[in-house]
């Protein structure tokens, strides 16, 4: 087609206004014409194209404007569709379903329109004549009369379901950021709706507070609608706004009768409208948003109402409101749950990440480096607690003393805070009070005492004994922290208050661990009959809730009471739903014999399982993962206690046989390289395959 104008540009008479008398095309024409059959463009069929464009284009007008628009379009300068352009542009783009179309010339007027290429070809103006940049071989003469495309236009791609519904997504963000005109030109080159045009009709008359003819539209939305029921709940919260709003004016008639005449009629929601009536007797407007809870007359409000009513409405009809926030909220919250190493509060606002990249987090910024070794108890370590409040850390040792440490706010440091001595049979768990004021102090198996301490003063409070016979080596606090349990291996654990006078006790029962329930009533209990079983000292009654197969030598539940964390013998660490009652998983990896060692939950949201381990590491899990995602090595003897500190989730400490205590925190230097600022978590580097 584009040789074929050329030669039409070539062979055209401007002297006379006609036709040349049949002069032939130069063979260089035909050298060009043949260049474009090898390059795959049919040169018979083009021509014949090109010619019917050419005469199509003019059959509106007289004969005499045919010529005289012919003469006006020659004129352009050849020279501007040089054949190298044209061969370079033209090939392979030629065909007639790429073809752009310029318009003709009216009355022999100057002015001949250029149109656009379906790749995006504007025009450019050279020494004030209009120009096709870069048209090429593209090119050909339309008929502005009719309107109609000739040749066949390339065909627009049908669009699936999923890509018209992306376009609607980034319409309505683009239209919530105020771009209309964006928004216009998205759904018009797109042929998609952004919604239904009742739908739009109907949200301008609630944004604009026109409640009769935001009624009327709910008739229109009715045949678009799934449930027939929907129309009246729609139509009670328009009702409420509009009397409400009419309250806030001070039209209290005009609100009775929207009471009377419009809500009462829907029959709908009676205790509501009750409630509805009783704001008739506010005296003023802000007194009504008070006792209603409501923002006022206003766009905030109407907007409220908006995504209320949109809830009724089907998302082809109308998209759920900031439909694409959610989408993408939905995917950070989804990547940062399978983030392994993911320890930090998640923040709902999607500034505070980056979309550009999928969320992960680095091991280098994980508990899993040594931060310090504590070496001031002088024999085994059996137990480790960090306070309620993350400021302290106390230690329990077969030396016979407890040692309380200091955690700096700033530096993660421990410092020796003070001492507390005179446990003669060792301290195997301690137990903090709820609001930290206590500390509890029990012994190993044969030990029939317990130490009760002052913490912020270092005194003791009590020192409870109830028999020789006893062996208290287990302690909960009640929530309250005003109340006790206590009880060992000797067949009986008691209920006492802090001064260690003894309230209830439950008789028959080898306790090896405790546990206060949050209702303040119910005990857990693990017992010699390798099972955990809750009793409730108000109503004396008790029921199994945990069975194992082999004894469980220590458990302790998550802070919302709903799983419990179990240290099996020979078995390992298993995770129950208390609630259920189901064994949930079993994690893998470490040794466990029939040494008693604490494990317990930690980081943020109790996301991560920690647990010493005989053959000499800690060990951390994911909740949701049986495998080990750290295996921490530098003791030389068996971890007996690991702690995670309850406030700072990357603080971490474990007690062992080897009369350390080792807190664990991230890596101590990271390299600046690494850390990913926008998404606030490192990306994975090689710290994640260090050995700890």
């Amino acid at each position: 087609t584009a040789a074929l104008g050329e030669e039409t540009l070539a062979s055209a008479s401007f002297s006379s206004g006609s036709d040349t008398d049949g002069a032939s095309p130069p063979p260089r024409k035909k050298h060009r014409a043949s260049a474009a059959e090898g390059a795959g463009e049919p040169g018979a069929s083009t021509v014949a194209t090109g010619l019917s464009g050419v005469v199509l284009g003019f059959t509106t007008t007289s004969p005499h404007h045919q010529a005289t628009s012919a003469i006006h379009f020659n004129r352009t300068p050849v020279n501007n569709l040089s054949g190298n352009n044209m061969q370079s542009n033209g090939e392979g783009q030629g065909q007639d379903s790429e073809l752009s179309c310029l318009n003709s010339a009216q009355n022999g007027e100057s002015s001949s329109a250029v149109g656009t290429h379906s790749n995006g070809v504007l025009t450019s103006t050279n020494n004030g004549n209009n120009v096709g940049a870069g048209l090429g071989s593209g090119t050909c003469v339309a008929s502005t009369s009719s309107g109609s495309e000739v040749g066949s236009m390339k065909k627009k791609k049908r669009l699936s379901q999923s890509e018209e519904d992306v376009i609607r997504l980034i319409g309505q963000h683009l239209d919530g950021l105020g771009l209309n005109q964006t928004v216009d030109l998205l759904m018009q080159e797109s042929g998609c709706r952004l919604e239904h045009t009742s739908a739009t009709k109907f949200r301008n008359h609630v944004m604009e507070g026109e409640w009769d003819k935001a009624e009327n539209d709910l008739n229109e939305l009715r045949a678009l609608m799934h449930s027939p029921n929907a129309i009246v709940r729609m139509k009670f919260l328009l009702l409420q706004q509009k009397y409400l709003e009419y309250l806030e004016d001070g039209k209290v008639l005009e609100a009775l009768q929207v009471l009377r005449g419009e809500l009462t009629p829907l029959k709908y929601n009676t205790d509501r409208i009750h409630v509805l009536s009783g704001y008739l007797m506010c005296s003023h407007a802000e007194d009504l948003r008070t006792k209603t809870e409501w923002e006022g007359k206003g766009t905030n409000s109407r907007c409220r109402l908006l995504d209320k009513l949109q809830t009724y409405l089907p998302p082809s009809v109308m998209l759920p409101p900031r439909r694409l926030q959610t989408l993408l909220r939905q995917a950070v919250e989804l990547q940062r749950d399978r983030c392994l190493y993911h320890n930090t509060k998640l923040d709902s606002s999607l500034d505070s990440v980056t979309l550009l990249l999928d969320h992960v987090c680095s091991r280098s910024q994980f508990p899993c480096y040594t931060q310090q070794i504590l070496t001031e108890h002088c024999n085994e370590v059996w137990f480790c607690k960090f306070s309620n409040d993350g400021t302290k850390l106390a230690t329990g040792s077969k030396d016979t003393t407890v040692i309380i440490w200091q955690v700096d706010p700033e530096s993660h440091q421990l410092k020796l805070l003070r001492t507390l001595e005179g446990h003669a049979y060792g301290v195997s768990y301690l137990a903090w009070s709820p609001d930290d004021t206590y500390l509890i102090a029990c012994g190993p198996d044969d030990c029939s005492e317990l130490w009760l301490w002052n913490v912020p003063t270092g005194e003791l409070r009590t020192k409870m004994s109830q028999s020789h016979e006893d062996s208290l080596t287990s302690v909960a606090w009640n929530p309250d922290g005003k109340r006790f349990v206590t009880g060992g291996q000797r067949g009986q654990f008691y209920q006492c208050d802090l001064d260690g006078n003894l309230l209830d006790s439950w008789e028959g029962v080898r306790v090896q661990c405790l546990w206060c329930v949050g209702d303040g009533r119910t005990v857990l209990a693990s017992d010699t009959h390798q099972r955990i079983r809750g009793y409730n000292f108000e109503d004396l009654t008790d029921r199994n809730i945990v069975q194992e197969d082999h004894p469980i030598m220590s458990f302790t539940v998550s802070k919302n009471g709903r799983l419990a964390l179990l240290n099996v013998a020979t078995q390992g660490v298993h995770l129950w739903d208390l609630q259920d009652r189901v064994l949930v998983r079993k994690y893998q990896g470490v040794t466990q014999g029939f040494y008693t060692i604490h494990s317990c939950f930690g980081g943020h949201n109790e996301d991560f399982i920690a647990s010493g381990s005989e053959d000499h590491k800690v060990y951390i899990w994911h909740r949701r993962s049986e495998l080990p995602i750290a295996e921490l090595t530098g003791h030389t003897r068996t971890v007996n206690c690991v702690s995670w500190n309850p406030i700072i989730p990357g603080l971490m400490a474990s007690a062992s046989d080897d009369g350390t205590v080792r807190v664990w925190g991230p890596a101590p230097f990271l390299d600046t390289q690494e850390v990913d600022g926008l998404n606030g978590c490192a990306s994975m580097t090689w710290f994640s395959r260090m050995q700890c």
